[in-house]
């Protein structure tokens, strides 16, 4: 095998890119998604983020597989949150930035960090083998060029154990709510699994939205006209202008999603009477939806619930879907059902002195994190829980 990179896309082309990912349907892994990332100017030039993907290929120049890496020169749009270690690098007059991560932009979104055609559902332990051997890759592009540390974000925890024996290597773990289809009929069928005081809080969120004469809808992204997508767009830059900041994401990538990737998205919106006041936007796959964006123009109590998770859960049970990552943090996620999992992370720091201080404070952070994920166990709605 042999590994070269590529500073964009269009620079592997999508024959070859496709060729190497082959038939999954994970929405992060398609060509599409990159080049809307490249080509709407949400990364690159003056945005922080330079991409430089691997792309694995064979002895005769076929494609096997590539890696999204990402060179930094600040920690935002991560959801892994490293700014206290840059702050200790600048205090000692170090430099932090730029830094690699091996991630998918703006999404903390568990999943495979290698595509391949080899492994299409990323669970395949022969092919496990690679993700090491990439490591080793990144670590040595690191040196060449004096990075302080390359940064593996969101990748599943079979994944991340195949790093354990490696003493150069910070492994780290947060807790994330994640909801789980257990052969639900319906939305009424899965309530049933609530205790009474729990089912009946859930309905009464609901009927709180639909006495306040709002209705949702749910839309696949081929069938998006252009100010569905505007409207969206004003409600995902609402979202960070109430907490001062803008977007990380451009008009022109969601445009150019749900005209690529119409298939696999999903966007709830929410009418009062015929104005629209609030939507979601999602991915989608064979096995799983993806919560990824939400904003409101009105303020309305239980809203958020029912647009970006009763929806949600909803479209799982209609479409037969497993699972629904809705997004980061947030514990309101568990009285709806959505229960703590664990997220991974894996670290390179090449300095040893802040690699073993780094990796002193992960295995601190561990322990908080494993008491957290077992008290909100307890806090599920489900009766067996009660």
């Amino acid at each position: 095998m042999k590994a070269q990179w590529f500073n964009s896309v269009d620079q592997i082309g999508e024959a070859k890119w496709q060729a190497a990912i082959g038939e999954t349907r994970y929405p992060f892994a398609q060509f599409a998604f990159h080049q809307a990332l490249e080509q709407s100017n949400s990364i690159g030039d003056g945005t922080g983020w330079y991409p430089e993907y691997l792309l694995v290929i064979d002895d005769d120049d076929s494609p096997l597989a590539i890696a999204p890496t990402y060179l930094k020169t600040h920690s935002q749009g991560e959801f892994v949150f490293d700014w206290s270690w840059a702050d200790a690098y600048q205090r000692y007059g170090m430099r932090y930035f730029p830094k690699r991560i091996w991630a998918i932009p703006f999404s903390p979104v568990t999943g495979v960090r290698l595509f391949s055609h080899l492994d299409p559902k990323g669970d395949d332990v022969q092919f496990s083998h690679l993700y090491p051997a990439l490591a080793e890759l990144m670590t040595q592009a690191n040196q060449e060029r004096d990075f302080s540390s390359w940064h593996l974000l969101f990748t599943k925890p079979e994944h991340a154990a195949l790093f354990a024996s490696n003493k150069d290597l910070v492994q780290r773990i947060s807790c994330q709510f994640h909801w789980f289809n257990r052969g639900y009929k319906d939305m009424e069928d899965y309530l049933s699994h609530f205790s009474s005081r729990k089912r009946k809080t859930a309905r009464k969120e609901r009927e709180k939205v639909a006495k306040e004469g709002i209705t949702l809808t749910r839309t696949i992204g081929r069938d998006l006209t252009p100010a569905d997508i505007d409207f969206f767009y004003l409600c995902y830059q609402s979202t960070y202008a109430k907490r001062g900041q803008q977007g990380y994401l451009t008009r022109e990538f969601f445009g150019q999603l749900a005209q690529d990737m119409g298939e696999q998205i999903l966007l709830v919106q929410a009418f009062r009477e015929s104005e629209a006041i609030a939507a979601s936007w999602c991915f989608f796959d064979d096995h799983s939806l993806y919560g990824r964006y939400w904003g409101c123009m009105e303020e309305v109590d239980c809203l958020h619930f029912e647009a970006c998770y009763y929806q949600g859960i909803e479209f799982c049970l209609e479409k037969g879907l497993q699972h629904f990552d809705p997004g980061t943090q947030g514990e309101h996620k568990i009285a709806r059902g959505f229960e703590p999992v664990f997220s991974h992370s894996i670290h390179y720091i090449a300095h040893e002195g802040f690699r073993d201080a780094i990796g002193n404070f992960c295995e601190e952070e561990a322990e908080a994190v494993r008491e957290y994920h077992q008290d909100t166990q307890e806090m599920l709605p489900f009766k067996q829980y009660t």
